[in-house]
């Protein structure tokens, strides 16, 4: 019996991670046997620190590669070979292959949203929009946007020197384009100022629970976009909806990336609808 294709996912807070159900349910479909492992830093009581050690074990232990997520898409860079052009371009990386000696790092995180967009809010205004996190997820929505024509992008991260090193990486990729970094106590001028928001910040999720943006400051003519997809409908894109704005979730993304992140690691083709079927069948979790 052929040995199975050994992939996962590492990060914290991820055993609600819809990856392993995805991956092996493509797998399967397939014919192909895959194991997808949930590497939790958190259950497993490890630090940040031990990310060279976890990727050494890893490797070790014959897995194909791993998925990446909060808060390792910068850190694992230093730990890596080389990149794919988009990978070093964006500086985060999500998707990792191990080839012989190779640690090869790729993004799928840009193409995924940037797909999610074109397809969830086809028509949409996306000249100026406000996005909330410049982390990993928010570098990859960044360069989503500005690709999709977004022309006045403003960056609010908690961390203000991680917003401006993300909008220098920006304007030399998109020379031309107003990229800006506002601070927190003036986002209600700037959601007043723009066509869209975008959530990339963990706070949604289930254990990261409330908004980054006050309903109040929400409008009608906007568009909100959400990359946490655990629970799939959070705080503001309840109350986003509740306002009679376009609302786009974290699924069609979370689906994009992951079959992009398949073929990375088995050399096979996902079929995409099929894996968005995959992901709303999902079982609910056990009260």
């Amino acid at each position: 019996m052929t040995d199975p294709v050994q992939v996962g996912l590492v990060g914290r807070e991820i055993l609600a991670s819809r990856s392993p159900w995805l991956h092996e349910r493509e797998a399967l479909a397939q014919e192909l046997p895959l194991r997808y492992e949930l590497v939790d830093f958190t259950a497993r009581g490890f630090t940040d620190a031990d990310l060279p050690r976890v990727l050494d074990d890893l490797t070790a232990g014959g897995f194909a590669g791993v998925n990446v997520t909060y808060p390792f898409k910068r850190a694992v860079i230093p730990l890596l070979t080389r990149l794919s052009p988009e990978a070093e371009q964006i500086g985060a990386v999500n998707t990792v292959l191990f080839r012989g000696a190779d640690r090869i790092g790729f993004n799928t995180d840009v193409a995924g949203f940037a797909e999610a967009v074109r397809a969830g809010l086809s028509g949409a205004r996306l000249d100026a929009v406000a996005q909330l996190g410049a982390g990993g997820g928010g570098s990859a929505t960044a360069f989503a946007l500005l690709g999709l024509g977004t022309s006045r992008l403003t960056l609010v991260d908690t961390d203000s020197s991680r917003a401006a090193a993300l909008s220098t990486r920006l304007g030399a990729v998109f020379p031309g384009r107003a990229i800006a970094v506002g601070a927190a106590e003036d986002l209600a001028a700037i959601v007043r100022a723009c066509d869209g928001i975008v959530n990339a910040t963990p706070l949604g999720m289930a254990k990261s629970p409330g908004t980054a943006v006050p309903p109040g400051l929400l409008e009608p003519r906007h568009w909100v976009a959400d990359i946490v997809y655990f629970p799939l409908e959070t705080v503001l894109l309840r109350a986003a909806a509740a306002k009679g704005c376009r609302v786009l979730d974290g699924s069609a993304m979370a689906v994009e990336q992951a079959a992009a992140a398949f073929e990375i690691f088995t050399g096979r083709r996902a079929d995409r609808a099929r894996m968005l079927d995959a992901f709303h069948a999902f079982p609910a979790p056990h009260a």
